[in-house]
């Protein structure tokens, strides 16, 4: 019965025959079996002739017109199966699409430089676009958003003003290594602004540390115990950092604390951070930018984080 049908429809398509005009199918000699030759048919009894899990469905980026995957959704018909394969798809897809935010910073003359827009592929948006798939079609655009630094040169007016936040922490001017792992942190978060909204990933700040940036072997907490590591030191600069964050009252949504106590602030109130490990991420949840100050005094070993506002800001703190 399929091969009878789908033959007719190659018959129609072969004599340029329009189904809704009767006059062409009555003055149309077709040898039909000429065209069985030129067409074969094989059709197995419990095969579909339209199946949309045969269909290759194109998931596109947006924002950069990229294919990311040529997806077949094989297991369409049986909906547990179906849906643990699609969360798996969507889960790829985010670590190759995502990318944090990397925030702005003001240099001495007044200008904003550096950033990078926050990239996120909404992965629920997604799994429900591909369970509710139609049988057409052949395009997916993926549900991918971008959020750019919300600070302009105009929001940054008198923001370095007032200190509307400010914790202090302690280090020995005698360790060369980690002192200088300390400074090096230090300049990455200085003159950071971030605006009303924003997210600040002290990794993605900081980049991979690495003797190549500077970075020197000093003392870190790995696994309960004191070792060797390149870059030790930097967990006293995102302690400090988190202690000034929680004075202001911004919202932490990622932080980890060290396997024991350190000795440059309260137990429990440490943020320790690792590249490709734990990270110290928070959001200004503040309708208004502040800007981020670091400095260390070398000579009396002392390391300070600031955030600063505009003095009409703090007024209305």
């Amino acid at each position: 019965m399929r091969e009878t049908i789908l033959l007719f429809v190659i018959l129609l398509f072969v004599s340029g025959c329009n189904v809704n005009d009767p006059e062409n199918v009555k003055g149309s000699e077709i040898d039909v079996e000429a065209v069985k030759n030129e067409y074969p048919v094989e059709i197995k009894e419990d095969e579909e002739i339209f199946s949309i899990d045969k269909i290759e469905i194109q998931l596109v980026n947006p924002l950069t017109d990229e294919t990311m995957r040529e997806f077949v959704p094989k297991n369409i018909y049986n909906k547990p199966v179906y849906e643990n394969e699609i969360s798996e798809l969507a889960s790829e897809l985010a670590k190759e699409i995502d990318q944090p935010m990397k925030n702005v910073k003001l240099s001495d003359q007044g200008e904003l430089i550096g950033g990078r827009n926050r990239v996120i592929l909404n992965e629920d948006e997604l799994i429900q676009i591909l369970l509710n798939i139609e049988p057409n079609t052949l395009t997916v655009p993926l549900p991918v958003y971008e959020t750019k630094p919300n600070v302009s040169v105009e929001m940054t007016k008198n923001i370095s003003n007032t200190v509307i936040s400010k914790y202090e922490t302690f280090f020995d001017p005698a360790d060369s290594g980690r002192n200088q792992n300390i400074q090096l942190a230090v300049e990455a978060i200085n003159n950071i602004v971030i605006g009303p909204g924003d997210r600040f990933s002290y990794n993605e700040t900081l980049g991979e540390r690495t003797p190549e940036q500077g970075y020197q072997p000093a003392l870190e907490i790995v696994n309960d115990e004191y070792v060797m590591g390149i870059g030790g030191g930097i967990c006293q600069v995102s302690s400090t950092l988190f202690n000034a964050v929680d004075e202001l009252g911004l919202e932490v949504y990622a932080r980890s604390s060290h396997s024991k106590p350190v000795g440059y602030v309260p137990e429990g109130r440490d943020a320790t951070v690792s590249w490709g490990g734990p990270d110290f991420k928070f959001l200004n949840n503040k309708d208004y930018p502040v800007i981020l100050k670091a400095y260390t005094d070398k000579e009396n070993g002392v390391l300070t984080v600031e955030f600063r506002a505009s003095k009409l800001v703090a007024v209305n703190q």
